[in-house]
């Protein structure tokens, strides 16, 4: 990937991503983060909670230290977050599966 695009994926990475790693990390360890999502490869770990623990692993690097990897999940991230906003149920979110599977990729829809 080029710089430019690192630097573009970056900041709408930053701009999705509204948890600190600590409240993402204190999140998935809840069974309501647990509970929500796909399994990944046929495993008991959703696609998204897995997701979450790598956000929070990019999350405690420096932006130099950013492999292409990195990247590569953090304009996933990205996607997701936009996919799923764009797919807002309607009535109280505070405690829908919808908030949940946003949370375990890094957003809180109630933070902003």
């Amino acid at each position: 990937m080029a710089q430019d695009d690192h630097d573009d994926i970056y900041k709408e990475f930053s701009e999705a991503v509204n948890m600190t790693p600590a409240k993402l990390e204190k999140w998935l360890d809840t069974e309501e983060s647990k509970e929500v999502g796909w399994p990944k490869d046929g495993g008991k770990e959703s696609v998204g909670h897995h997701s979450g623990r790598r956000i929070v692993e990019i999350k405690h690097k420096k932006k130099a230290d950013l492999t292409d990897a990195d990247f590569a999940h953090m304009k996933k991230v990205v996607g997701y977050v936009k996919r799923h906003l764009a797919q807002k149920p309607k009535g109280d979110i505070k405690d829908a599966p919808w908030r949940y599977s946003l949370m375990n990729w890094g957003h809180d829809p109630l933070a902003d």
